[in-house]
């Protein structure tokens, strides 16, 4: 149990123009598990009247129910026979159509004979049936670099993962933050990338990479500026870094929100913490504050789920429910500036 001092975190955002200050409490609520076993992000949506969630082990399964209380049985998503394998659903964006479109996570097993790394990649997909059945669009994001056979930490020889999309209506692109754990140790840590909206249904090339002020890297290879870069490169038995970005739009706060991962400071990957960061503007990877501890120690994949309807893993208010690998059992208040008081400033 956390003690009260340890749940406020009071933080400042420095932008340009006024100084915009936010702060959260996390308070204990009746606990919640999604109904299937989670090892990754769980990206949620609604259709006809229903909150559909997916949740992923290698093989993809779809939850759907009147919300996030009342799911009912899982049920593993089909595909046309193209889609990779294993493969991870990690975030989702739905079309006024109705189109749905999914983004992935997969593992090249064989990249390292004889041991047990693998590399990451992502890829996209769209469903025409509410997620049932999947249409593999390819590839989008891929690291450049060879696998790095003797990395220490226990899971991933480099490769992009572990990440999750939105999209930002004010300038029309798809945003992807993402796991590098691979490459040059400048370039490793959380990085993000884009992809225009149109280019939805055509993806495998229209990703750009974020790299020194420019979004000019293609998504399949090239180079990356992280925006919140290692400490310790993945490499090393001894890993500092942050991974596995989870985002939402706040519409309390009217702030992005990003809930990560910190691995520190041993192998295979013993977490030291989930750890939350804000940006009032996406398009500027410069601009999210300093990541701050929400949670001592904790389980991996760490995110929201707003509580109203038409709410989801990327669009919250003011105390969406957290959860950590499938379960919840704390609630997230966000107060904005003009909601502290002197003191807590």
């Amino acid at each position: 149990m956390l003690s009260s001092s340890s749940l406020r975190r009071l933080l400042a955002v420095f932008v340009a123009g006024p100084v915009w200050a936010q702060s959260f409490e996390l308070r204990p609520v009746e606990p919640n598990s999604l109904p299937a076993l989670v090892d990754s992000n769980t990206p949620a949506f609604w259709r006809d009247g229903g909150l559909s969630i997916f949740s992923s082990t290698g093989e993809p399964l779809i939850n759907t129910g009147p919300d996030q209380f009342s799911l009912g049985y899982p049920m593993f998503v089909d595909s046309d026979g193209s889609r990779p394998s294993p493969l991870w659903i990690e975030a989702a964006w739905q079309d006024s159509d109705g189109a749905l479109f999914l983004w992935y996570h997969h593992e090249q097993l064989d990249a390292c004979p004889g041991t047990s790394l693998t590399v990451p990649k992502i890829g996209a997909a769209v469903s025409y049936d509410g997620g049932r059945t999947l249409r593999d669009l390819g590839f989008v994001l891929e690291s450049g670099e060879a696998p790095d056979c003797g990395s220490r930490n226990g899971y991933f020889a480099g490769g992009h993962g572990d990440f999750s999309v939105i999209l930002n209506p004010v300038d029309g692109y798809f945003y992807f933050l993402f796991s590098n754990y691979g490459g040059a140790a400048s370039e490793q840590g959380v990085a993000i990338a884009r992809m225009p909206f149109e280019r939805r249904f055509d993806p495998a090339s229209s990703v750009e990479k974020y790299y020194r002020g420019r979004w000019e890297q293609p998504g399949l290879g090239g180079h990356v500026t992280p925006v919140f870069a290692a400490r310790v490169d993945w490499q090393r038995e001894d890993t500092d870094a942050f991974w596995g970005p989870s985002i939402h739009w706040n519409t309390h706060l009217e702030q992005y929100v990003v809930l990560m991962n910190r691995a520190c400071c041993a192998p295979d990957w013993p977490q030291e913490g989930v750890y939350v960061a804000f940006n009032r503007d996406i398009s500027n990877p410069s601009g999210w504050t300093a990541p701050d501890l929400m949670v001592p120690h904790g389980g991996w994949y760490p995110q929201v789920l707003g509580v109203e309807a038409g709410e989801t893993d990327t669009v919250a208010g003011r105390t969406p429910r957290l959860y950590v690998r499938g379960f919840s059992e704390w609630e997230i208040v966000f107060f904005r500036e003009d909601e502290l008081t002197e003191s807590d400033k």
